[in-house]
């Protein structure tokens, strides 16, 4: 059986690739596009689809919430998260919320049609990466990393904080007040212990915890 799929992705160059790879391999009978989280939301709640590829990094709303929207309106659609950020970054994060699977867009071609056809089949498709993320979750709470222990909230505002992005863009991005930003900031500082943006900055640049360079990042 083929696929009906939605991609959610902000590069066209990537959404094409990956249309055409799945058309090409007859693992899918119709992809549909989103650029943005909201074009996502917006045609999955219009459409019936055997899954979701949808990416973390969008211009409007973050992939993560948008994970969540979808889980919330269409909890019987499997999602794959689609990203150039490493596994240890976001993949927890990814499963907790509701995702089926996390897939980096380093992955070779034979690698993502399996993916995909596992994840839509109803299954969990899980990278030794991401085994080797879920195992160091379930260590002891000490052992973890201090970013690991963030909300998605916390996590997301260190995240775009150590970008340069200021409160208000933050605020924007998020659909959030600036006020309650100020909060996520004030709160994890605290619990990662660092004094000001230039730790938290220095720290994830260190983890590599974003991709520095926006042009690939996704």
């Amino acid at each position: 059986m083929t696929l009906k799929v939605l991609l959610a992705d902000d590069h066209a160059i990537v959404r094409r690739g990956v249309a055409q790879l799945l058309m090409e391999r007859g693992v899918a009978s119709d992809v549909e596009e989103a650029e943005t989280g909201a074009d996502a939301l917006a045609l999955a709640a219009r459409g019936a689809y055997d899954i979701v590829l949808l990416d973390i990094s969008l211009p409007d709303i973050n992939g993560l919430d948008v994970l969540k929207r979808l889980k919330r309106d269409t909890p019987n659609v499997p999602v794959l998260m689609f990203s150039m950020y490493r596994e240890d970054q976001y993949a927890v994060r990814a499963l907790k919320a509701g995702a089926s699977g996390y897939l980096s867009k380093t992955a070779d071609p034979a690698l993502m049609i399996r993916a995909v056809q596992q994840v839509a089949a109803g299954r969990k498709y899980v990278s030794p990466e991401m085994a080797e993320a879920l195992a160091n979750y379930v260590s002891l709470d000490a052992e973890r990393m201090p970013h690991e222990k963030l909300s998605d909230r916390e996590f997301q505002t260190l995240c775009m904080l150590a970008s340069g992005k200021r409160l208000t863009d933050i605020a924007h991005a998020l659909s959030l007040s600036v006020k309650t930003v100020s909060v996520y900031r004030t709160r994890l500082l605290e619990k990662m212990k660092l004094a000001n943006n230039a730790e938290l900055t220095f720290y994830v640049m260190s983890n590599r915890l974003v991709d520095m360079n926006p042009a690939i990042a996704g």
